[in-house]
């Protein structure tokens, strides 16, 4: 390392002109980021093409709401998503992590600057019987690194596309959380409601039992009706313990969401209700839409645009790096001379360094850096692929959920009236009591499939807003750190 001392004005002048020039010529090293090309389909699959009409399929759709939920009008689902949403421990990380990224930001561009620094000392010596000589010193430094191939400008585009990839990261955190608490939220519905089914269809069942006992005592059939009765009822109550376990495990998984003490959420949860639905589901548009809807794309985009600024960094390491540094104060034997008529210092100095050997640690850097962005394009391309197949999925279990749903309602019908008669039948002594059971249980197995095929429905809009970003846009976000 080489030290230059420039005493006069006019070659000071002349260094900063000289060094002006010289950053003029220079341009940052490393790749400059260029977004990854995408080969994206034209359409969605036209199998689950249902709630895009064919002349606006090729027309983006609006996002969906950024407060979809409201959409199920259900204020107490509204309430438990916002409660969420203002208290989860994961949206917490996710926000300071954000706070953290912004600062890291904040920090890699004043490193673009000079800082100054003021200085004071006092010393006092003797040498030998020699009287002591004391010295007193006030003034300023300043310390500059030039950024000759722009290590540091790349070092702030790395610290500007890690703040907008955590600005993303923490609306993704709040998209899932919102989809998470309302399927929670009707996963509860619907255990309560099969609840209620089963509870219905075991008070049946012990009728039932009730006239095959009568039945048995008047000696028109035998113990066994009464056996097979007895069974077919405590095989249904069999199931509710095992349902209202479900129930209470999701309550308490919506208390760990909005991170109160599991059990917390059982007073206002206990009561049951009606599974909630929308009235319309979100227009998908077209595949090239979730680039700027969906956050968790955008997080990875702006990770890569991160991991190739980095490249820039470790090559700008390999090149020879220039420093200035300065003075200026003042210098006297005595205190008061601090204050006027001190000696005045200044100094400036220019240092240059450069790598001449070090057994190819920063060419390996590099490599560590380009490894590090294939690494980031493969999670883009990862998180842009998982978006396609979350939206296929939810569209097509919406449009194959809606034929289940019409299917069962005609057959819990059928069940129902092929029950009732066979109960009459059976009284009348035209039909065994095994017509009686199999109608029983049919009633029970659809009237519960159909529970479950309502709640999976709704499900599958919710899937369908989390897959479409949830309402959250890149284009209205506040991305930038």
């Amino acid at each position: 390392m080489k030290s230059i001392h420039l005493a006069s004005p006019s070659r000071r002048r002349a260094a900063l002109l000289g060094l002006s020039c010289l950053l003029a010529g220079c341009a940052a090293v490393g790749p400059d980021y260029q977004p990854p090309k995408t080969d994206l389909p034209p359409a969605w699959s036209p199998a689950a093409a249902v709630d895009v009409p064919a002349a606006a399929v090729d027309v983006p759709a609006a996002p969906p709401d950024a407060d979809w939920w409201r959409r199920f009008d259900d204020a107490l689902l509204t309430s438990l998503v916002e409660r969420a949403l203002a208290a989860n421990t994961d949206v917490r990380i996710a926000r300071a992590r954000l706070r953290a990224a912004r600062a890291a930001g904040a920090q890699a561009e004043a490193a673009l600057w000079p800082s100054v620094g003021a200085y004071g000392s006092a010393t006092r010596s003797s040498n030998g019987g020699q009287d002591a000589v004391s010295s007193y010193g006030l003034g300023f430094d300043a310390a500059w690194e030039i950024d000759l191939f722009g290590g540091l400008r790349r070092g702030v585009e790395a610290a500007d596309a890690d703040a907008q990839a955590s600005a993303a990261t923490l609306a993704s955190t709040q998209v899932s959380l919102a989809a998470e608490v309302a399927r929670d939220y009707v996963l509860l519905r619907a255990y309560q409601s099969r609840i209620a089914i089963t509870q219905a269809n075991l008070d049946n069942q012990s009728q039932t039992l009730q006239i095959a006992q009568w039945r048995a005592q008047a000696g028109l059939v035998g113990q066994t009706d009464v056996e097979q009765a007895r069974a077919n009822r405590e095989q249904t109550r069999a199931q509710l313990p095992q349902l209202q376990d479900a129930a209470t495990q999701t309550i308490n998984a919506l208390a760990v969401l909005l991170n109160v003490a599991p059990g917390a959420l059982a007073p206002e949860l206990h009561d049951p209700a009606a599974i909630p639905s929308a009235a319309a589901q979100p227009l998908a548009g077209i595949p090239a839409d979730l680039l700027r809807r969906r956050p968790d794309i955008v997080a990875a985009e702006r990770g890569l645009a991160a991991a190739t600024a980095r490249i820039g960094v470790a090559e700008a390491a390999r090149y020879p790096s220039l420093n200035l540094a300065g003075t200026l104060g003042l210098q006297g034997a005595v205190l008061s001379a601090l204050t006027g008529g001190g000696a005045a210092t200044q100094l400036v100095a220019a240092s240059l360094a450069a790598p001449i050997f070090d057994a190819g640690r920063l060419r390996q850097q590099v490599e560590i850096r380009s490894a590090e962005q294939e690494q980031a394009l493969a999670a883009y391309e990862a998180a842009l692929t998982g978006a396609l197949r979350d939206v296929e999925d939810a569209r097509a279990a919406l449009a194959n959920g809606a034929v289940r749903a019409d299917a069962l309602a005609q057959a819990v019908q059928a069940a129902r009236n092929a029950a009732l008669l066979a109960g009459f039948r059976y009284r009348s002594g035209l039909v065994d009591f095994q017509t009686v059971l199999d109608t029983e249980r049919s009633v029970r197995t659809l009237e519960d499939s159909q529970a479950s095929t309502q709640a999976d429905n709704v499900i599958a809009m919710i899937q369908l807003y989390k897959a479409l970003g949830g309402g959250w846009s890149a284009d209205a976000a506040d991305t930038t750190p």
